[in-house]
């Protein structure tokens, strides 16, 4: 059943907010947890609050016009677009141009901002604002029917705040009050078990690949999870790594300066980074890109599975690092940077090639 905050409880989490995160500057991720709520209902509860009323956090409820919002962010300029899953957090730089949909299906494709959107997940959207060191820190943030985050749009230094404003403006909610309506995440879909696949059948298909974005209607047709997908294809088409591999991936793509692309999704939303990475670090259990206008943060605790996986096209093969967490969720999929028509870069698959050769020679 769904649930509503109520406005007593608003209240009450708003306050247990802006305590938090005075006395331990935590994340509102971390904050969400803490109060047993989700991220959206955090910031459901400070909507029709201001900053100059002497809150945290100013929020403003937007309208449901998902696409005509990102259309409309393009006069913003540069800001910071940020979608994470539960293992692996994608931050990007850029100008969110040539913005499309097809009813429920969305694409941004005017260069750094890259991004494939899923409408139909989208449920709530906010304009946000946040006393942080004597600094506003200006964000959209927009969720699913659970309160889940789906994707994140940060004003950086450089954007341009009357545009900001402007949209914010024209986007508000007559709806201000604070509180939303959550429902339960659906219950996952459960795998059929392999005896009821049509294994021949699936592997004819892959083998007859001609798109790498015909692979997601091949597992569907034949009802098969992504990595059970994996599991069930012929050997010369994937081969499982060590879960390990990829620091050793990342640091000889920066090392060989290869310009790679990297894709981090959620239900609603998928990211991509296409181009050299330069900056790697570790930090605890976080495997981190820290380059000026790309950061990716990686739980490398979280990867319980790892495959290379290679599909057919008319352009050649097309050589994929694919990580899945312990459900089978898929974290980051790493690939050569590549546009359609052109053969993959031959210095992407030796970086693989040599991952996989130095995790055979450590596993011997």
């Amino acid at each position: 059943m769904p649930t509503t905050t109520c406005p007593s409880r608003s209240i009450e989490i708003a306050e247990e907010f802006a305590r938090l995160r005075r006395e331990k500057n935590a994340r509102h991720r971390d904050i969400a947890q803490q109060l047993q709520i989700s991220e959206g209902e955090l910031i459901a509860a400070h909507a029709g609050l201001s900053l100059a009323d002497g809150a945290l956090l100013g929020v403003e409820r937007l309208q449901a016009q998902w696409p005509a919002i990102i259309a409309a962010l393009e006069p913003v300029g540069e800001v910071m677009a940020l979608t994470r899953n539960a293992s692996c957090v994608h931050e990007k730089t850029g100008v969110y141009r040539q913005a499309s949909h097809n009813h429920h299906v969305g694409l941004v494709l005017g260069g750094e901002i890259d991004l494939r959107v899923f409408y139909r997940q989208w449920a709530h959207g906010f304009a946000v604002r946040e006393l942080k060191e004597n600094a506003v820190q200006r964000s959209l943030q927009f969720f699913d029917a659970a309160g889940h985050a789906v994707h994140k749009i940060f004003l950086q230094p450089q954007s341009a705040l009357a545009a900001w404003e402007a949209l914010v403006t024209r986007f508000a909610d007559d709806d201000q009050e604070p509180g939303m309506t959550v429902a339960a995440s659906p219950a996952p879909v459960a795998e059929l078990p392999d005896a009821r696949i049509d294994v021949a059948g699936f592997r004819a298909g892959w083998a007859d690949l001609r798109d790498t974005h015909d692979f997601f209607a091949l597992l569907k047709k034949y009802s098969v999870s992504r990595l059970q997908g994996l599991r069930l294809a012929e050997p010369r088409f994937v081969q499982q790594l060590d879960a390990s591999c990829v620091l050793d991936l990342l640091n000889e793509a920066a090392r060989e300066k290869v310009a790679i692309m990297a894709f981090v999704g959620n239900p609603g939303m998928m990211q991509i980074h296409s181009g050299p990475v330069h900056k790697i670090l570790v930090a605890g259990p976080w495997i981190n890109i820290l380059d000026a206008r790309f950061n990716l943060h990686l739980r490398e605790d979280h990867v319980a599975s790892a495959w290379v996986v290679k599909k057919p096209t008319v352009d050649g093969l097309v050589t994929s690092v694919e990580l899945f967490d312990a459900k089978g969720d898929t974290i980051v999929m790493f690939f050569g940077e590549r546009k359609p028509g052109n053969h993959e870069l031959c210095e992407w698959r030796n970086v693989v090639e040599r991952v996989v050769s130095e995790g055979e020679l450590c596993a011997a």
